[in-house]
């Protein structure tokens, strides 16, 4: 793994739609073997490569479950089929098929869920998924990853072409904060220390990682150190990085863009649970269902903004 952090942490130029699109194109040219299937949403994320490459894409139509079983045939016979949909209904609608027909099956798929939690945004509750990841930390022997920027989304769709198994991907289509330097290198499974700190540790991801590093410059100010962590990865989950966190700092606040039930705040405190326990918080959708709004304003109303992680972080030290 080698990390860089940007010299800027400002809104990226490229959409996340746009770098899995390139990266797609990019693994195409050099392996015969990529494929993209698309549940009906060509225009919005997939239109280039089935320009470059016809016979290697198929719009499966508004048939989620359907395309689940196509990509697991295809990969019966070799093929690396990355299949994308908005993230409920790649999880949900087709969650049999990605458990029973791909998993239990033996079988080879990259899962793509974009639009996970409020970056739905104006698309409302019915688009908005804060349970996908959760429920693809159920599935056997997955892999479940929360995307932090355009620069980690690169690396990851590479690193899982030539890995055998269910992988679930999940990520915004708009532009986010730019995370890391573009010659970053990720380690799937390892989580990565942003900022060193001894009080508390902030262990975050996705778009929320962004919000733990505002949260630890205000609460510098303040006189209080805390490290931030990207766990980028759920599920292999990094246990001892968390438990070296939870022994070094001794109280942990997590930060997501998902439901906190069965999210990586109890990911989290599973590990702490059997190996180290400590004070701990989470910062999440507390078990509500999605609404229509903009993203500034869904931060502030499901409380995942740097201020509320930051006052959370206040909460658990006051109770170690």
């Amino acid at each position: 793994m080698n990390i860089k952090l940007a010299e800027n942490r400002l809104l990226e130029e490229t959409s996340l739609a746009d770098a899995y699109l390139d990266t797609l194109l990019e693994l195409a040219r050099s392996d015969e073997s990529v494929m993209s299937l698309e549940a009906d949403l060509m225009k919005s994320i997939g239109v280039k490569f089935i320009e470059k490459f016809p016979k290697r894409t198929i719009n499966c139509g508004i048939a989620e479950a359907n395309m689940v079983g196509v990509a697991t045939g295809l990969g019966a016979v070799g093929m690396k089929a990355y299949t994308h949909t908005f993230a409920p209904f790649l999880t949900r609608r087709a969650y049999d098929q990605i458990f029973i027909t791909t998993a239990y099956g033996k079988g080879n798929v990259k899962l793509i869920g974009s639009d996970p939690g409020i970056t739905a945004a104006y698309n409302g509750g019915t688009h908005m998924p804060f349970e996908d990841a959760g429920l693809l930390r159920m599935v056997p022997d997955a892999i479940v990853i929360d995307i932090s920027d355009s620069t980690m989304l690169k690396c990851v769709l590479k690193d899982i072409k030539d890995i055998f198994g269910v992988q679930y991907v999940r990520m915004p289509r708009c532009a986010v904060d730019k995370i890391y330097a573009c010659d970053s290198v990720f380690d799937i499974g390892k989580g990565i220390v942003l900022k060193d700190g001894t009080d508390a540790t902030i262990i975050a991801s996705g778009i929320l990682v962004s919000e733990a590093l505002d949260a630890a410059h205000q609460l510098e100010q303040e006189g209080i150190s805390a490290r931030v962590v990207d766990m980028f990865t759920w599920k292999p989950i990094d246990k001892d990085l968390i438990v070296k966190c939870a022994k070094e700092t001794g109280a942990i606040v997590t930060a997501e863009n998902h439901n906190i039930v069965n999210g990586l705040g109890s990911a989290v405190a599973e590990v702490l649970g059997e190996n180290s326990p400590v004070i701990m918080s989470r910062i999440g959708c507390k078990d509500r269902f999605g609404e229509v709004g903009s993203k500034e304003y869904l931060m502030d109303e499901f409380e995942m903004t740097a201020d509320d992680i930051a006052k959370q972080v206040k909460v658990v030290l006051n109770q170690k």
